[in-house]
């Protein structure tokens, strides 16, 4: 029948007979396509001629093979119509026929078409008025709950909600948690843990059955939003409704309160973990060895490690990296070497973190050699060097004085299509600024912010540092305004820079001024900040002030280091008090102060100095 329409054939092929005997048109048409598709090989229907009430009672036709529905809705080309009669009837017939998987992809194919405007208010819309008869309030049940699953899985969160209220305010029976969770999955995946707090609530509000599963997915996103404590209630909350978090539900509270150094807090939900009768798993040993390096106790860490062994936990290459890490902060190298080659000895592969948080503790001994070393290692196992192994050789090179290094390895990072970031761009500065190359630090940050990073708070800091010693405080000042501005709050390092600035150039005054400035602002000085002002009265020849502070810094609580008892022994030496500075010097090595060349220098220049 070249060059007519199916439909036209059909058309034609309607007898002659007076309208009063005459079917609705609709369903006539409706009819014959059955027919066709029960008794003839061609799929092919002109869809646009096909209104929304044909294609449903074709559909919906429970004579038709549900293979001949599927074959019929195909042809229609749904996907470039804003019709969701299609996709609604064919869904309904499969389940009727049992067949969910094919149905679900019907509806998964509704949700991914972005034709259709108000998907969801069209679709109940049409459910009340085709399908209050003939549908079973099971099957619309299961094909609501398909939607509200495959709206979820293709992150389509308005939508998903809509039909979760529709089935809650039309009395469907109990909504499945497992359905739920398919949302919760798909907004923890999208990072949207405001989303994922707030539909926890509503399940919980709707009656939907609650499972350790969903609990620890809300209380860990409430985690991620620095919610520790609502997390912390909503978990009691639903211990007395039955519901008992499991490790997973402990990790995360633990994980969130290690973030914000909330010790006591770590040390409640531990023992909360005892009192539940939940035993630790690997990764709660994990973070418990996170938690003693936190706290440089690394003999508590090696206690935990070696208990888990004891209770036949086997350790995976996170314990081992958490362990290694927490000897390379303390210095601790040998030990962290043998904890490596253990890790390997055991099969377990490391990972580029390991390497990573060795290569950082080598960096700090100033083994570079041995850093290039392990390096190469690393890549001949397959792992390439990220961007934050470029970060901590550079590092490295540049507290070694190896700055020129340094800037190399920042060429390779931009070669390797690491994009140089903030961190980089401080490395390298506070490196130029330990060397003395003032201007080219300078030149570097101003670089930076020129190309479209944004500068943070140690950025303005170095600047500021670097303005002080070069004595341009009103440049110096310029850019702390600058840099409240930009939302970055200054710290006692920020503070310290104009300090230090000033009591080298005399300014007494200006720096005490400071001191007071930061106190209003919150921010306490340190050890450093009275250092600097010892220094500074001493530069001056106050050495009677210099000792006040300096006596006042244990009252304070400060712990006065090498750097403080220089400078006292210093003042005092060039005042030729010479008994004093040696009476000083006792002091410092009762308290297990070991003194530097500096040090020796100024005690020797005392016995060759006579007070006037």
């Amino acid at each position: 029948m070249p060059n007519k329409s199916l439909l036209a054939a059909f058309t034609k092929s309607i007898p002659k007979v007076p309208p009063s005997t005459l079917v609705n048109p609709d369903e006539r048409i409706a009819n014959l396509i059955s027919k066709s598709l029960q008794t003839c090989q061609t799929s092919q229907f002109p869809p646009a001629s096909l209104n929304p009430k044909i294609i449903t009672l074709v559909l919906s036709n429970t004579h038709l093979p549900p293979q001949s529905c599927f074959s019929f809705f195909n042809s229609l080309q749904p996907n470039r119509l804003n019709l969701i009669e299609p996709y609604i009837s064919l869904s309904c017939r499969l389940y009727k026929s049992k067949d969910f998987a094919l149905a679900k992809d019907i509806l998964n194919q509704l949700a991914i078409n972005n034709h259709i405007q108000q998907p969801i208010k069209k679709i109940t819309s049409f459910v009340n008025e085709n399908c209050s008869y003939g549908v079973s309030k099971v099957v619309l049940g299961k094909l609501f709950d398909t939607l509200f699953r495959v709206y979820s899985d293709n992150e389509k969160f308005e939508e998903s909600l809509e039909v979760f209220d529709y089935m809650k305010s039309n009395g469907f029976s109990k909504i499945d948690d497992r359905s739920c969770m398919v949302f919760l999955l798909a907004a923890n995946r999208c990072n949207k843990f405001d989303l994922l707090s707030d539909f926890f609530n509503k399940m919980v509000d709707s009656g939907v059955g609650i499972t350790v599963y969903s609990m620890t997915m809300a209380i860990s996103a409430m985690c991620k939003l620095g919610k520790t404590i609502k997390a912390r209630e909503l978990m009691e909350e639903m211990i007395t409704k039955g519901v008992k978090p499991n490790a997973n539900t402990y990790n995360a509270l633990i994980n969130a309160h290690l973030k914000k150094s909330e010790f006591r807090e770590v040390e409640t939900t531990l023992d909360s973990m005892k009192t539940q009768g939940v035993s630790f798993s690997v990764a709660t040993y994990t973070l418990l060895i996170e938690f003693y390096t936190m706290l440089d106790n690394i003999q508590e860490a090696e206690k935990v490690f070696d208990e888990m062994h004891e209770k036949g936990i086997v350790a995976d290459v996170y314990v081992y990296t958490s362990m290694i890490s927490c000897n390379c902060k303390l210095g601790k190298m040998k030990r962290a070497f043998k904890l490596f080659d253990e890790l390997t000895e055991r099969g377990l592969v490391p990972s580029i973190h390991t390497y990573g948080v060795l290569l950082n503790g080598i960096c700090k001994a100033g083994e570079m050699k041995a850093a290039e070393v392990l390096l190469i290692e690393m890549q001949n196992k397959g792992l390439d060097v990220n961007d934050v192994i470029i970060n901590t050789l550079m590092d490295g090179y540049c507290k070694k004085g190896n700055v020129n290094d340094a800037i190399k390895l920042q060429s390779l990072m931009e070669k390797k299509g690491f994009k140089p970031s903030v961190i980089s761009y401080n490395i390298i500065a506070t490196g130029l600024c330990r060397v003395n190359r003032y201007e080219e630090a300078k030149t570097m940050l101003f670089t930076m912010t020129e190309t479209g990073i944004t500068p943070n708070m140690l950025t303005y800091t170095t600047l500021i540092d670097i303005f002080c010693k070069q004595g341009n405080f009103i440049e110096a000042r310029r850019t702390l305004r600058e840099m409240e501005s930009k939302g970055e709050r200054p710290n006692v390092v920020t503070y310290n820079a104009f300090i230090n600035g000033y009591s080298k150039k005399g300014l007494m005054k200006e720096a005490y001024r400071v001191r007071s400035e930061m106190e209003e602002k919150g921010v306490m000085p340190d050890v450093y900040t009275f250092t600097c002002l010892v220094h500074g009265e001493c530069l001056a020849g106050r050495v009677n002030n210099a000792m006040k502070l300096f006596d006042e810094m244990p009252q304070r609580g400060f712990t006065r280091n090498v750097i403080s008892y220089t400078a006292m022994i210093d003042g005092l030496s060039k005042e030729g008090r010479t008994e004093e500075a040696f009476k000083l010097y006792d002091q410092m090595k009762n308290e297990g102060i070991l003194p530097d060349d500096t040090m020796y220098s100024s005690l020797v220049g005392s016995l060759h100095s006579v007070k006037g």
